[in-house]
């Protein structure tokens, strides 16, 4: 089966997108988001304490216990990818 240039043409030229379903895609998102929002918000408040993390990280380095496996930094390579394309 032959496609012509007309026909490429005439595709090419419909809108992919109505107006319309524009707006419901843009809704679903604005909805996604705010419970990305909520759940990030939610994981921030129950995480725990930073500075306690810090110096148990912090003692386990000064007393040479501290070893990240390569499937670890891995993993947080990704996560870090993936949240930056979130932003």
């Amino acid at each position: 089966m032959k496609v012509s240039n007309e026909q490429i043409a005439r595709v090419i030229a419909e809108p992919v997108l109505t107006p319309e379903a524009s707006k419901v895609d843009e809704a679903v998102i604005r909805l996604v988001d705010a419970d990305l929002v909520q759940s990030v918000t939610r994981d921030v408040l129950n995480a725990p304490d930073r500075d306690a993390m810090v110096a148990e990280i912090k003692a386990r380095v000064d007393a040479g216990t501290y070893n990240v496996s390569a499937d670890d930094i891995v993993d947080t390579m990704v996560r870090r990818a993936i949240a930056d394309r979130i932003r």
